[in-house]
């Protein structure tokens, strides 16, 4: 801690040396004065931003004379000479659409103007982070070409470019400050919980489509990077505060803040520290749908229910083969049984589950802090690339609560993660090093806590039991079989803990605060990876062209305590590295841009693919306002460390990595029907991940087969033989591989141009996909052998594992591997803006994305591509609408679409989305008031199944010194 305390010292302590002082003012060429312009020393790492008013001041221990660079998105740039200390400066800065010519970094990492980039490219400012009328800058995003959001929870929302990407989007990179701040244990990108302030923003560049061949395997379809502000350039206090409303039929009106503080101080030259801390607090949007998965419009009358947002009620077991039970217990007598064995059907009846708004306090929080120290050793040298040597320390911190949904749906309570960096950067290398931890602090999985406490409640055997012995009575009595479920269900159900009660409670509070699947709930989580890259650009070196190298190295470190992964006895250690070199040559008066770049990447499991790019960009016109791109690249995705590591119970079945060693790692064992212990010997067998990949059946399968089994309407031993033998033909055995790579080859062309006044961005891409990585569900039956064709007679090994379908004997396990189907995925975006009337800006955009994938090839695969066909996006704005007042309105609409995961399968509406805000600069404070609405229309809509229908957002926000 003792660093801490001396960074916030030095946040409060000053040191006085000779300097320079300059001030003026910013205008534009009608008089208006224009905020946040940047006034930058040429040759000096001093810099500011102008104020509400266009004013500015800036001390630098440079000694005249030198120049002062001034500008501003929508101005051209102007230099000026400063002759002496003191010396006021009066800028005009000219309007111009400056829009092709801003500076952006990631597309070939190495600083280009937009439209020399090869590939397509959205940026975000903070100009455009004043005009958003979304309630956070992440959440404005969204308004950008190509963005498509899963919201899991109103703090938790994932980026989906170009498609086939759930809330744990692993397709997706997100680099915070160059640090990758994916969730160390799970891989995918934790939305903004450990990103960046808005306050503190330099900058935000969004490249959709894979980027693999410079920024390795998880750049597969999209990678988006968040910069924030040096204390060298951007000094001072500010502040933020927002408070207001969100609002949603299930939850109501609930109160919602956020705030946060930004201190950068650059002391000398030569160092500088900044600290930034934000907090929100909010209640999430409730979810409350309750139709049935299986069951499209059953309610819980159905007595088989297993509700969307409702947990516990998983745990189903067919209503007849509890007379087994009963009578291998000693609970009824073989005559008894007779009767039993005749009125129970044979079909599948659930426990009662309870609702997910019971199971959490719909409570949402993150904060954020982060703190740096800069040091430029000869940042006064003579030197130019002296100057630009800079050592930087950063330090992250984010924790709170949220919702994530994967295969269920998880309450991340207490939840922390931190990330520490250490970088060295000059004007052509970087070298950088960094560490991220998390802990799951007291989440918890909410299926799970649902089942667990119904256990502690009542056993499942003894509840089943008695809805079993109630059924048969109330039918003995003359009741319906509709009427015997409402009957049996409430017997079974007495004494059953209500939400809020004490006993509710301390059943909660025992399961949460338990990783034991068999009995609680709790979320266990203490992994870790380390990680360093480096950079180096021989622009300074070779002329002839501009070649780069760099490469990267991550070791992870999974510690889960067996809670998810196979890592019960020992955490688990596995590495990854990767290198690539570009390079780049303009021709053609710099008309013609030619870049070609090579990326090569090991992981511990795999062999070593190789990522090339090449790209070509021609500018055309007097000006070069015309500017003409195409790339062609393969990339590839590595498994991840759940397709290749974990070993999760999800209560109806298992997720299960497929790393050889892996299979033997994950075991359990689980009790056999009476009547299947014929066939085992035992009354328990023990089931591994062999099981699962070499002995199993399509879970498609095995429903058909189940049903028509079912159809065949057997009551006694014989008929039962002879309709498993029958229905046997429907089997299909499990036939997949060990999960590898996957791969994409890529080609994307575009325009990007000014065409008189409007900016035009055109793209399209056509991808192709092979050994695509998704799911496939399974069921192992607990004895026998599985087969395809060939005999079924009692009692071959075949037709023992038939029967144990039949008899519920069997684990169902969902395995991660990849099909034999090509995919393919085609798409294109038009994104126009001009200035329309004065200061008026109007902006729109258009996507369209479509896959083909031949689902006959491979019935049981699903590809998941969860985006939307159509995607029309537009915003109207001005920031002078009058003296001091600026607004913006935006909307966006998209066309319904299939939305696949392990939690759920159906169809996402359609969705329009109007937002909306105000803001008054108040120049002598250094202020900005802002009122803005998101959703204003208040039409609920959805963006995942299984999360809370969105809601509107009201809001007021107050920004000092932004």
């Amino acid at each position: 801690m003792k660093i801490y305390y001396f960074i916030l010292t030095l946040f409060f302590c000053s040191i006085s040396f000779a300097q320079t002082t300059i001030s003026g003012s910013v205008n534009d060429d009608k008089g208006q004065p224009v905020p946040g312009a940047n006034i930058k020393i040429v040759g000096d790492s001093a810099g500011t931003v102008s104020d509400g008013d266009g004013k500015f001041s800036l001390k630098t221990s440079k000694k005249p004379p030198f120049k002062v660079e001034v500008s501003s998105i929508g101005f051209a740039t102007q230099s000026l000479d400063v002759s002496s200390s003191g010396q006021t400066l009066n800028v005009v800065l000219n309007s111009e659409n400056t829009q092709l010519d801003e500076i952006v970094i990631s597309a070939s990492r190495a600083p280009e103007r937009v439209r020399e980039s090869p590939v397509t490219i959205e940026r975000m400012t903070p100009k455009d982070i004043k005009k958003t009328a979304s309630p956070t800058f992440y959440d404005g995003l969204e308004n950008l070409k190509e963005v498509h959001m899963n919201t899991s929870s109103m703090s938790f929302k994932s980026i989906n470019t170009r498609g086939f990407a759930t809330v744990a989007n692993t397709r997706f990179l997100q680099l915070v400050d160059g640090m990758d701040n994916s969730s160390p244990l799970l891989n995918f990108v934790l939305g903004n919980l450990i990103g960046v302030s808005e306050i503190d923003v330099q900058s935000v560049e969004l490249l959709p489509g894979a980027s693999s061949a410079l920024y390795g395997a998880n750049a597969f379809n999209g990678i988006l990077f968040m910069n924030s502000q040096s204390p060298f350039t951007k000094q001072g206090i500010s502040a933020y505060v927002k408070y207001g409303q969100t609002s949603q039929k299930a939850a109501g009106n609930r109160d919602y803040a956020d705030y946060g503080v930004r201190v950068a101080k650059a002391f000398t030259p030569h160092i500088a520290a900044k600290g930034n801390f934000t907090y929100m607090r909010g209640t999430d949007w409730y979810a409350t749908d309750y139709q049935d998965l299986a069951n499209p419009g059953a309610d819980r009358s159905f007595y088989n229910y297993n509700g969307v947002n409702v947990y516990g009620d998983e745990v189903s077991t067919n209503l007849n083969g509890v007379a087994d039970g009963l009578l291998a217990a000693g609970a009824i007598t073989p005559a008894q049984f007779a009767v039993f064995n005749n009125i129970l059907p044979n079909y599948n009846v659930s426990r009662t589950g309870y609702n997910e708004v019971d199971l959490t306090d719909n409570k949402v929080a993150n904060a954020k802090i982060d703190f740096s120290v800069h040091l430029k050793p000869w940042a006064t040298a003579s030197k130019d690339w002296a100057k630009e040597i800079e050592f930087i320390w950063q330090s992250k911190f984010g924790f709170g609560n949220t919702v994530y949904q994967g295969a269920n749906r998880y309450y991340l309570n207490d939840f922390f993660m931190e990330q520490h960096k250490l970088e060295l950067k000059g004007n052509n290398f970087f070298l950088r090093g960094y560490t991220t931890t998390e802990n799951g602090g007291n989440s918890y999985d909410m299926l799970f806590t649902g089942i667990n406490i119904n256990r502690q409640w009542k056993s499942d055997a003894t509840w089943f039991g008695q809805y079993a012995g109630a059924y048969v009575q109330s039918t003995l009595a003359g009741q319906t079989p509709e009427q015997a479920h409402v009957t049996a269900r409430n017997v079974a159900d007495t004494g059953r803990l209500i939400p809020g009660t004490d006993a509710f409670n301390s059943a909660f509070k025992t399961v949460t605060s338990n990783p034991d699947v068999l009995s609680g709930s709790k979320l266990v989580d203490e992994s870790r990876i380390y990680h360093s890259d480096g950079n180096y650009n021989f622009k300074n070196l070779i002329k002839f062209a501009e070649i780069q190298v760099g490469g990267s190295y991550r070791l992870y470190e999974l510690n889960s305590f067996g809670r998810i992964y196979t890592d019960k006895d020992s955490q688990i250690n596995y590495t990854d590295y990767g290198a690539y070199t570009q390079v780049q040559k303009k021709l053609m008066e710099d008309r013609l841009k030619l870049t070609g770049s090579i990326r090569y990447d090991k992981s511990k499991n795999f062999d070593g693919n190789y990522s090339p790019r090449i790209s070509a960009v021609y500018s055309a016109g007097a000006k070069k306002q015309h500017n003409f791109r195409g790339s062609f690249q393969t990339g590839f995705r590595n498994p991840t460390t759940q397709d290749q590591y974990i070993g999760f119970n999800v209560g109806n079945a298992v997720l299960l990595g497929s790393a050889p060693d892996n299979l033997i790692r994950y075991s359990e064992d689980l009790p056999v029907s009476a009547n299947g212990q014929a066939f085992s010997g035992s009354p328990t067998v023990t089931m591994n991940g062999n099981n699962a990949y070499f002995n199993s059946y399509t879970a498609a399968s095995a429903t058909a087969f189940g049903a028509a089994v079912a159809a065949a309407g057997p009551t006694n031993q014989a008929q039962l033989f002879a309709a498993i033998e029958a229905a046997a033909p429907l089997l299909v055995k499990t036939n997949v591989d060990y999960v590898k790579p996957e791969t994409v080859r890529a080609i994307e062309l575009g325009y990007r141009g000014d065409l008189k006044g409007f900016n035009i961005d055109l793209n399209g891409y056509y991808n192709t996909y092979n050994d695509f990585i998704g799911n496939l569900t399974v069921v192992a039956p607990y004895y026998g052998t599985a087969s395809q064709g060939g005999s079924f007679a009692a009692p071959n090994a075949a037709f023992q594992s038939a029967f144990a379908l039949t008899q519920n004997d069997r684990r169902a396990y969902q395995l991660y591997t990849n099909t034999n189907v090509e995919i393919k995925s085609l798409g294109f975006g038009v994104g126009v803006s001009r200035k329309v009337y004065k200061n008026f800006e109007l902006s729109a955009n258009y996507n369209y994305a479509e896959f083909d994938f031949d689902q006959a090839k491979d019935p049981s695969f699903e590809a998941g591509f969860n985006t939307p066909k159509h995607r029309v996006k537009a915003s109207l704005g001005n920031e002078k609408l009058f003296k001091n007042f600026g607004f913006n309105v935006s909307g966006r609409w998209n066309s319904e679409y299939l939305y696949q995961s392990s939690f759920a399968d159906g169809m996402i509406s359609e969705a329009t989305v109007i937002d909306a805000q105000i803001n008054y600069s108040i120049p002598a404070l250094k202020s900005i008031i802002k009122l803005g609405a998101s959703n204003l229309g208040g039409k609920e809509y959805r963006q995942i199944l299984g999360a809370g229908a969105i809601g509107s957002q009201y809001f007021a926000s107050l920004t000092i010194n932004p």
